[in-house]
C-alpha cells in the first residue's frame, strides 16, 4: 500500500482501536499466483506485544486449507468518504476519496483443538452480540459441537502492519474545516466516520 509520510499512521495503539471497531476484515492469500479473499469478523488482542488476529472459516470454504504457515494479508478498510472539489479554496482541484485502511502482514496457524475452537466461538459472540451468550450458553452440548464442527478456526500472529489514514492532512485548515462540516452533515454512517476522525484529528495536531 503506497503511503505518503504525511498519511502514514504509527500510534499501535490507534491501530489496534481501529481494528477493534472495524473488525469485518478480508483475509487474502495467494494460490498458484493468484489471490484468494474471504471476508471475516476478526477478534483482535494484544498479548506480549504482540498483535493476534483470529477468526473462522466455515468448512465448506477450502480457504482455511491454504493459510497454515502461509504469509497472509488481512486488510480493515473502512470507513471511506468521497471528497468533493467543492470544499476546496481553489477552483483548480480534483476530487479524492478520504480512509483509513490497516494491511496486517502475518503467518496462518489452524486451531484444531476442541476446547480452544469453543474458546473462539465464544470470544465472538462476547464480541458482536454479548446478550445471545446466555442462550448458547442453554443449547445442548451435542449441537454445539456439530456448530464447532462445521467451521476451521485460526490465528494470525501478526508480523507487520502497513497503516493509512488519509484525512485531507496536506489540505489548509479552512478547506479542512469545509470537508468536516460537508461530511458531518451526510446522512451516511462511513461520512460522518471519517469527519469524526478528522475532527480527532484536527484535536490532536493543536
Amino acid at each position: 500500500m503506497y503511503i505518503p509520510e504525511f498519511n502514514r499512521l504509527t500510534d499501535r495503539n490507534e491501530i489496534v482501536d481501529f481494528m477493534k471497531q472495524f473488525s469485518f476484515a478480508y483475509i487474502i492469500t495467494a494460490k498458484n499466483d493468484l489471490p484468494v479473499a474471504t471476508p471475516l469478523p476478526f477478534l483482535i488482542k494484544v498479548k506480549d506485544e504482540q498483535i493476534i488476529l483470529s477468526s473462522h472459516f466455515a468448512k465448506a470454504n477450502d480457504h482455511w486449507k491454504d493459510i497454515e504457515n502461509k504469509d497472509i494479508l488481512v486488510i480493515f478498510s473502512e470507513p471511506h468518504a468521497y471528497i468533493s472539489p467543492v470544499n476546496y479554496t481553489k477552483e483548480l482541484n480534483v476530487p479524492t476519496w478520504n480512509y483509513i485502511s490497516i494491511h496486517a502482514y502475518g503467518k496462518g496457524e489452524l486451531i484444531t483443538e476442541t476446547d480452544e475452537i469453543s474458546k473462539i466461538l465464544e470470544a465472538t459472540i462476547d464480541n458482536y452480540e454479548s446478550t445471545y451468550r446466555q442462550q448458547w450458553d442453554n443449547f445442548p452440548e451435542e449441537y454445539k459441537l456439530k456448530m464447532s464442527k462445521g467451521i476451521v478456526a485460526f490465528k494470525i500472529v501478526v508480523t507487520d502492519i502497513k497503516a493509512k489514514k488519509k484525512l485531507s492532512q496536506n489540505r489548509t485548515e479552512e478547506e479542512k474545516k469545509r470537508i468536516i462540516e460537508s461530511l458531518s452533515k451526510s446522512k451516511d454512517s462511513n461520512e460522518q466516520h471519517i469527519a469524526a476522525y478528522m475532527k480527532k484529528e484536527e484535536s490532536l495536531g493543536k
